[in-house]
């Protein structure tokens, strides 16, 4: 099979715009009744679209599956609905136990504690049936015990093709020209690194040979325990003015990412234009009083006045102070923008 025969090229994040079910689905459409073939190079992504995407596989029923690169995670769920599934001889393969961001940021007592100790209960109970789930798919396609799955998932080490095709996983190896085996780059192993994954033993590409970096995942490399486990980072982090406008008391970070509705977003950006038009009002206003003050300036007086005297009526503002007043209130417009 030969890269320009293939109808689908899945690859990214699983959910993301290039491994999307939406795709997936309209391709299938167009070629009901036909072979279709699908180029995978995915690290991974969510499960829901990898579990999605591989019962929309299993229902067109003709469907191969060809594997590239480095792919793991949701994107090994995808190719399980598929008919038959390759590996280029170069690429690697890597399963592992389902992970759900978590973070707690503060002070508890007791009974919060009591009250976070069920919520991770739960948490976990979820995980280990998706745990479950995964493995009995896995062991499906291996024709083999889902414990079995679920002791390689636990172990999380990346497989070579020899290995995957050992296990199951796929159908065949093939060694085509065009499809040179991955190499590890900064940018790579830092995704990698960012979502738990253990690196791969593979070439470092030629430009990052002698980086820092590049030392230092070699190193890495040496010492990788295939047990370790991750938990993606999320928080909860107040933006005093931003949750003002959105109505709400804080916004969740997963990664030191946040996402937001279309909704969200237009609000936002109704609060920053009504903010602009105050702005706008006021720089009219000062300009027209500035104007008014350079025509006719105010007549000099050598009086003093005291202000403020108990028991005594203000007197109307000249336009002086009139132009003092607008100026510091459009200065305190101006820092709260």
């Amino acid at each position: 099979m030969s890269k320009t025969a293939y109808n689908i090229s899945l690859k990214g994040y699983v959910g993301g715009s290039d491994f999307d079910r939406k795709t997936v689905d309209a391709t299938l459409a167009a070629n009901e009744g036909k072979a279709v073939n699908v180029l995978i190079d995915s690290l991974g992504g969510s499960l829901a679209t990898g579990l999605s995407i591989s019962a929309a596989f299993k229902n067109h029923g003709n469907v191969s599956v060809h594997f590239v690169g480095l792919n793991a995670s949701a994107a090994t769920i995808a190719s399980l609905g598929a008919a038959h599934i390759s590996m280029d001889a170069g690429a690697m393969y890597l399963v592992h136990k389902c992970s759900m961001a978590f973070f707690e940021w503060g002070s508890l007592n007791s009974d919060q504690f009591a009250t976070l100790i069920a919520d991770c209960e739960k948490i976990k109970a979820d995980l280990d049936k998706l745990d479950l789930n995964c493995a009995r798919l896995y062991a499906a396609r291996c024709k083999r015990k889902p414990e079995d799955l679920l002791a390689l998932m636990k172990a999380g080490g990346w497989l070579s093709a020899k290995e995957a095709l050992d296990w199951g996983f796929v159908d065949e190896i093939t060694d085509l020209a065009d499809e040179p085996a991955p190499k590890l780059t900064d940018a790579l192993a830092s995704a990698m690194a960012s979502e738990g994954m253990p690196i791969p033993n593979i070439p470092v590409a030629n430009g990052d040979k002698e980086s820092t970096f590049a030392k230092f995942i070699a190193a890495l490399t040496a010492f990788f325990k295939p047990t370790s486990n991750h938990i993606s980072s999320a928080m909860n982090k107040t933006y005093t003015f931003i949750c003002a406008v959105l109505g709400i008391s804080a916004i969740a970070l997963t990664d030191n990412k946040a996402s937001l509705s279309d909704e969200q977003l237009s609000s936002i950006e109704d609060a920053l234009a009504e903010k602009d038009r105050l702005c706008n009002e006021q720089k009219q206003t000062i300009a027209d009083l500035q104007a008014k003050l350079d025509k006719a300036p105010a007549e000099p007086t050598s009086q003093v006045v005291e202000d403020n005297k108990p028991g005594a009526k203000s007197e109307p503002k000249n336009d002086v102070e009139q132009f003092v007043d607008t100026y510091n209130s459009a200065k305190k417009l101006f820092a709260e923008v």
